[in-house]
């Protein structure tokens, strides 16, 4: 039997709610050959994976430091956003594993006084996350929610699966934790950050991530309470777009923290099984007094069936 999943403190599972969930759809087929027009193409190369940092969460498995080597690939500048994701549901009817369980969970500040008919409950270790009947990708915030004004926002309430099956309608895939964090680092060696080791350069915020007394009090300094459009801030040296705070994303690989065994890795792909998938980036719930997982090398997980309000995902592609 697989042990339970622990959440970190800005995500939670489906294994605490023990929610029922509707039959399974069927696997979406690619509908189209991949369009690379808008991806960035990466050389690949060798560099170095994980941290030994004193800011990191050894228990998680960021380290130790190892030798990556990873192969020509292409990736997309930004996460997924609601307005991509709305045209593969109107293509393929798709319904997110959110909708077939009827609800997912949501940060207790966004639930206007409306919304509270609509909480199923909370998880006992993080007060913070609500069951909120009727929040899927397009209801973020429950019922009385929409994405009209947030088109070019990542999209949310995405589990591992609904990622999964969005790639494979686009001729894409998810790209491996090590192919995230290359990217990820934009040519940076060991830095904390994508664009180094200072999380406000000059004073200027780089990313999307709570500022304040966590879980109290966001001073959105930033600019954003919630997820900010998926282009936000100023991209890394490869391009990419918020590939820390914002939206945790998903990557193919199983999670363990036991995993980095040898010194030089080729492609790497995490282990063969497992009960949760590897999250990366951390999202605008991070904070340093809890999460402090928007660095580069910080990694989480969740189970493939799991969605909240600050998970998304980004696609890659083979050459």
């Amino acid at each position: 039997m697989s042990k339970p999943v622990k959440s970190a403190c800005c995500s939670i599972n489906r294994q605490n709610s023990n929610e029922k969930k509707a039959a399974n759809q069927p696997v979406i087929n690619t509908l189209k050959p991949c369009s690379k027009k808008e991806m960035i193409y990466l050389s690949g190369g060798e560099f170095l994976m994980g941290t030994n940092s004193k800011e990191g969460h050894p228990a998680d498995g960021e380290g130790p430091i190892r030798k990556v080597v990873i192969d020509p690939f292409y990736i997309d500048a930004t996460a997924v956003t609601n307005a991509q994701f709305a045209k593969f549901v109107k293509e393929t009817g798709y319904k997110t594993e959110a909708e077939a369980f009827g609800n997912s969970f949501v940060f207790y500040s966004f639930l206007s006084s409306n919304d509270t008919k609509e909480v199923k409950g909370s998880v006992q270790q993080t007060p913070w996350w609500l069951l909120v009947e009727g929040a899927y990708w397009k209801q973020p915030e429950g019922m009385d929610s929409s994405i009209d004004k947030r088109m070019d926002h990542p999209v949310v309430h995405i589990s591992w699966n609904d990622a999964t099956a969005y790639c494979q309608w686009a001729g894409k895939r998810l790209p491996t934790e090590a192919e995230w964090e290359y990217a990820a680092r934009g040519g940076l060696e060991q830095r904390l950050y994508p664009w180094g080791d200072s999380l406000t350069p000059n004073g200027e915020y780089r990313c999307n991530i709570w500022q304040g007394e966590f879980p109290l009090n966001n001073l959105a300094l930033d600019g954003y309470m919630g997820t900010a459009p998926a282009n936000s801030f100023p991209p890394n040296s490869y391009g990419l777009y918020n590939t820390v705070g914002n939206v945790w994303e998903w990557c193919s690989d199983w999670f363990t923290a036991l995993f980095h065994k040898n010194d030089l890795w080729q492609n790497p792909k995490g282990p063969s099984r497992g009960s949760a998938k590897v999250m990366k980036g951390g999202s605008y719930l991070c904070h340093h007094s809890y999460c402090n997982r928007y660095r580069v090398a910080a990694r989480s997980s969740n189970t493939p069936d799991s969605s909240t309000g600050n998970i998304g995902f980004r696609c890659a592609a083979d050459i």
